[in-house]
């Protein structure tokens, strides 16, 4: 690939880490839309090295989390509301446009967020997922309150920094994963929280289930496990269809929500929580690797193996 080139209003960041996400292993496996040939990888931090036209140069040298659109329509009614998210017209890095597991990535330069001085350029790659958590969280209403009880089920790197906001929200939090979890349960205990690998062992009279494993256990058992007049957040993505008792909704008045990706607020909303040093990210990068060895790094997120990831590029053989 060619070194890219900051066109106006864009600039070319050095890659400093990128996450491997289960979206990639979709993208891979065909099972998510992509625009081939497209470098992956959406959870991308770096430093600006270069802008474009109408572009400050003062950003050069700025240690940046990458917004994951590259591009919208900014005229359809979901843009016009704040969530191009949801614009029909989207392309985003990784998948649209070429991402992050690569030496350098170009964006839009509103893409490009300051890191917190206290968050290291590395771990910046995890503000793409903690923002992308925010937004499911906090959509269309705080779905965590003070003493709420609440249960996580899935302990990956989204289900981890979920249990972290739900927790500065006031809950109450227990994380549920398998017994094939058990190294990133031990993460979760790390981190402060109870921990379990059998349902039997969580908490009844859930006020709310995140669902962030993606599998049609989970979702099966959060629709079940949360109280009558309880809520209900999907977190996890999965690409086929999966059965679940919805006369529940009704039966037992429950709210379900769910988020998909990130929003400008939501970015918003994660920089200020990294800012104020409410979230750890450093407990959920189990493994670094180089580009070449990517197979390794997706071998590993395919198998669960560890939390989150990260491919550093300038990493040396």
């Amino acid at each position: 690939m060619p070194r890219p080139e900051a066109a106006a209003g864009q600039v070319v960041v050095d890659v400093a880490a990128a996450g491997v996400c289960g979206t990639d292993l979709h993208i891979l496996d065909g099972s998510y839309g992509s625009r081939p040939p497209v470098t992956l990888g959406h959870e991308v931090s770096g430093t600006i090295v270069s802008v474009g036209d109408g572009v400050d140069p003062a950003r050069i040298g700025e240690a940046v989390a990458l917004e994951t659109f590259f591009s919208t329509c900014d005229v359809c009614r979901e843009c016009r509301a704040g969530a191009p998210n949801r614009c029909l017209s989207r392309v985003s890095i990784g998948s649209g446009a070429d991402g992050g597991f690569a030496e350098q990535i170009v964006v839009p330069s509103r893409n490009a967020r300051r890191l917190p001085e206290r968050v290291s350029v590395e771990l910046g790659a995890l503000s793409e997922p903690l923002a992308c958590v925010c937004r499911s969280l906090f959509q269309p209403f705080s779905a965590v309150r003070a003493a709420d009880r609440v249960l996580v089920i899935g302990p990956g790197a989204i289900g981890l920094l979920a249990a972290q906001v739900a927790r500065v929200s006031g809950g109450e939090v227990t994380v549920l994963g398998t017994p094939a979890d058990a190294e990133r349960l031990e993460v979760a205990t790390a981190l402060g929280f109870t921990a379990v690998a059998d349902p039997a062992d969580a908490p009844e009279d859930i006020d709310v289930v995140l669902e962030c494993s993606g599998s049609a256990g989970g979702m099966a058992a959060g629709v079940t496990r949360v109280r009558r007049g309880g809520r209900y957040v999907q977190i996890g993505q999965r690409g086929d269809a999966v059965p679940i008792e919805l006369a529940l909704v009704s039966i037992h008045e429950l709210v379900i929500t769910g988020g998909f990706a990130s929003t400008p607020d939501s970015w918003d909303r994660a920089m200020r929580l990294l800012e104020l040093r409410l979230i750890d990210l450093a407990p959920l990068v189990s493994r670094t690797y180089r580009l070449d060895q990517w197979q390794e790094a997706f071998e590993a997120v395919r198998t669960s193996a560890g939390v989150k990831q990260l491919l550093i590029p300038s990493a040396e053989a």
